[in-house]
C-alpha cells in the first residue's frame, strides 16, 4: 500500500473514531433533570432526531431550500462535543460555548482536506446566516423539546434535584415550574419563549404541549407504537 492511501485511510478513520464518541455520550440534560430509564439519548441519536425531522418538516411544508445541506449542517453540528462534552445553556453562556466549541472542531478536523469548508458549515450553523443554517437550529431546538415529550408521555420525570440542576438557576425555568406543569411541559413552553421559530416550528410545539399527539399513540414497554384505527 502506497504512503498517499495509507495516509488517506488513517485520517478517514481518526474522524470516524471522533465521532463515534458521541454514540456514547448521554445528553446532559436528560441526567440533569433525572430521566428514569433504563436507556437515556446519546449525542448521536439526538443528531439522527434532527436529521429525520428535519426531512420531515420540509417534506410536509414544503421549504425552499436545500435539504441535503440542512442534513450536512445537522450531521457535524455537534462535532466539537466530542472533545468538550455536552455543555447545556445553563451551564455555560452563549458566547463562551461558542468560542470554546468553535476551537475544537478547529483542533479536531485535524488533517481533513476539506477542513475550512467543514468549519465553515459548522459556523453557518451557529451564525444561522442562510434559510439552511436557520432551519437546522429550528430542528436542533425542536428535536430536543419533542424527546423530552415522548420521555414525559412514558412517565421518565418523576423526581427534581434542584441542587444539582443547573436549570434551576433560570428564572424562565423556575417561572414556568411554579405554574404546577409537567416537566416536559415546561420544556415545550420554554422553548416556544425562547426560540425563535417560525409558524410552522412554532405551530409542532403548541400541537404537543396541547396535547393533541396523543391521538398518534404513545409509548408502550419503552417503544413507541402508533394508535391503531
Amino acid at each position: 500500500m502506497d504512503d498517499n492511501r495509507e495516509k488517506k485511510i488513517e485520517n478517514t478513520l481518526r474522524f470516524y473514531f471522533m465521532c463515534n464518541r458521541l454514540k456514547n455520550i448521554v445528553r446532559t440534560g436528560w441526567l440533569n433533570w433525572n430521566v428514569e430509564r433504563e436507556r437515556l439519548e446519546s449525542i448521536a441519536e439526538h443528531i439522527y432526531g434532527t436529521e429525520a425531522l428535519a426531512i420531515a418538516m420540509n417534506d410536509q411544508f414544503g421549504y425552499n431550500l436545500d435539504i441535503m445541506k440542512v442534513v450536512f449542517l445537522l450531521s457535524i453540528h455537534e462535532i466539537g462535543e466530542t472533545k468538550i462534552g455536552d455543555k447545556t445553556q445553563f451551564e455555560i453562556s452563549k458566547e463562551e460555548k461558542i468560542k470554546i466549541e468553535r476551537d475544537a472542531v478547529h483542533e479536531l478536523l485535524g488533517d481533513m482536506i476539506s477542513k475550512e469548508e467543514l468549519e465553515g458549515y459548522f459556523l453557518e450553523f451557529d451564525n444561522q446566516s442562510t434559510p439552511e443554517g436557520f432551519f437546522a437550529y429550528q430542528c436542533d431546538k425542536l428535536e430536543c423539546d419533542i424527546q423530552a415529550w415522548l420521555y414525559g408521555d412514558e412517565g421518565c420525570f418523576n423526581t427534581i434535584d434542584p441542587e444539582n440542576n443547573p436549570a434551576m438557576k433560570s428564572q424562565a425555568v423556575q417561572s414556568l415550574l411554579a405554574l404546577g406543569m409537567p416537566i416536559h411541559e415546561m420544556w415545550l413552553k420554554f422553548g416556544q419563549r425562547k426560540y425563535p421559530y417560525d409558524e410552522n416550528f412554532m405551530a409542532v410545539s403548541k400541537y404537543l404541549s396541547e396535547g393533541k399527539a396523543k391521538k398518534l399513540g404513545g409509548i408502550k414497554d419503552g417503544k413507541w407504537e402508533p394508535k391503531k384505527d
